[in-house]
């Protein structure tokens, strides 16, 4: 069973539930305060946002790019990580206008996606 990383707890002072990659405060709604729910919650996200990324950056059907932002900006949404959330969403619409991702626009999302997956190893551990 998931459980919060040893000596910082999803309810230590140390963990910062608002202004972190992840706003755990939201989390901790969607999963009504069960700690337990929270940590598997961010592993299952953790390891789904790293596919839907890969599988973005080597799409060239139209229809699996769309798909595959939709997907990562919904995930986001739904445990707290609006900064990806919100680069999804603007590469959505970047892809809507133009047919095609900027690099940067890319590197700036796998930027995003790292980070939100960094900060869950740190406070989750297996």
């Amino acid at each position: 069973m998931m459980q919060p990383r040893p000596g910082v707890s999803l309810d230590s002072s140390k963990v910062d539930r608002t202004s972190r990659p992840i706003d755990l405060v939201h989390l901790a709604r969607q999963t009504l305060g069960d700690r337990a729910l929270e940590c598997e919650v961010l592993r299952m996200f953790e390891k789904q946002v790293a596919i839907y990324f890969e599988r973005v950056s080597a799409a060239t059907d139209p229809h699996e790019i769309t798909l595959g932002l939709h997907t990562l900006k919904g995930a986001a949404q739904g445990v707290g990580a609006m900064v990806l959330a919100s680069q999804a969403r603007a590469a959505e619409v970047e892809f809507a206008r133009d047919g095609t991702l900027d690099e940067e626009t890319l590197a700036d999302l796998g930027m995003a996606v790292a980070e939100v997956c960094g900060y869950i190893s740190s406070i989750v551990t297996d």
